[in-house]
């Protein structure tokens, strides 16, 4: 592959403060709502599946321009995982909805993203390449709306009839077929840096052939771990032009190619419920980050404001 662009650039909005700061207060107002019927959580991935032990190792033979932020050198490092179902209930496995696989990876060192020393290099990742929304205004709106109580969802959509095609996009997302944590890809979805280059992040799963019969995810994942570990590629997509790869719309599929840039590892491991409690009450936020991997684009700044918000919820519930 030839060396990466480096022509990104970010275009920010004169009102995006205001707008996100009211984004976040309407996550934190629906965090409450499903804290008071369900207990202190996040406002969306708020069920935990499971949390792991894994190591990711950075491979000695990257080019040049790949030897960035974490994987500056070849080092091996612990991880946290947790992985997630997306959605602000404590719903059923077998109910259709985004998945998450978050990492946290410890141990690392450098300027942090938001200013002091970095203390981790957190990942939040999907099953979706790409999100349902081009900004978080909509995606606000439409995670908020489905959020509501039915009469009340009836009443904003009637009131708001621009989100009939933004709910049926996440409607079609949710029923494609989820393969499990084990054989399934997450994507971030949105860039980051990448030193002095953007790119987006792709966990590219290893696994033999999904479990047909799957209904708990976390039955899936430690039943094969019973057996052998799991392995999965890191892998990058890096920014080519505003045309194939934009910045500031997270609706887009990027046109690049992926090269693979480290190997995550999650070591055979039965079930810790004192580590899960740990894992629950950490933060992963893609703003956990190293000033090298700094999250990049409207969605991602959004993300900061609302990330913080609830994390401020949290502590205080």
């Amino acid at each position: 592959m030839s060396v990466p662009s480096v022509g990104w650039q970010e275009v920010v909005g004169a009102d995006e403060e205001e707008r996100h700061r009211r984004q976040a207060e309407l996550f934190v107002a629906m965090q409450a709502r499903k804290s008071d019927k369900y207990g202190t959580g996040r406002a969306l991935h708020r069920k935990q599946v499971a949390a792991l032990r894994a190591t990711l190792t950075v491979p000695g033979d990257l080019p040049e321009y790949a030897r960035q932020g974490l994987f500056r050198v070849p080092e091996k490092y612990d991880v946290w995982v947790r992985l997630s179902n997306g959605g602000f209930n404590r719903a059923a496995d077998v109910v259709p909805d985004i998945r998450g696989f978050s990492l946290k990876v410890l141990g690392v060192s450098g300027p942090a993203a938001l200013g002091g020393e970095a203390v981790s290099q957190d990942f939040a990742l999907i099953n979706h390449e790409r999100f349902s929304s081009a900004t978080s205004e909509d995606f606000s709106k439409v995670v908020t709306t489905a959020g509501q109580t039915t009469g009340r969802l009836l009443l904003s959509v009637a009131q708001q009839p621009g989100l009939i095609p933004r709910l049926k996009a996440v409607s079609t997302a949710l029923k494609e077929p989820f393969s499990g944590f084990a054989t399934q890809d997450f994507f971030s979805a949105a860039p980051i840096t990448f030193g002095p280059y953007a790119a987006r992040v792709r966990l590219r799963a290893l696994a033999g052939y999904p479990n047909p019969g799957a209904v708990d995810w976390a039955a899936d994942v430690y039943d094969r771990l019973a057996t052998a570990p799991l392995d999965y590629d890191v892998q990058v997509q890096f920014f080519v032009d505003e045309e194939h790869t934009p910045i500031e719309d997270a609706s887009v599929v990027w046109d690049a190619p992926y090269e693979t840039v480290g190997r995550l590892t999650i070591g055979r491991q039965k079930p810790d419920e004192a580590f899960a409690a740990e894992v629950e009450s950490a933060v992963f936020d893609p703003w956990s980050a190293m000033a090298e991997h700094r999250p990049l684009g409207e969605v991602m700044r959004a993300r900061k404001v609302a990330y913080f918000a609830s994390q401020q919820h949290r502590q205080a519930t």
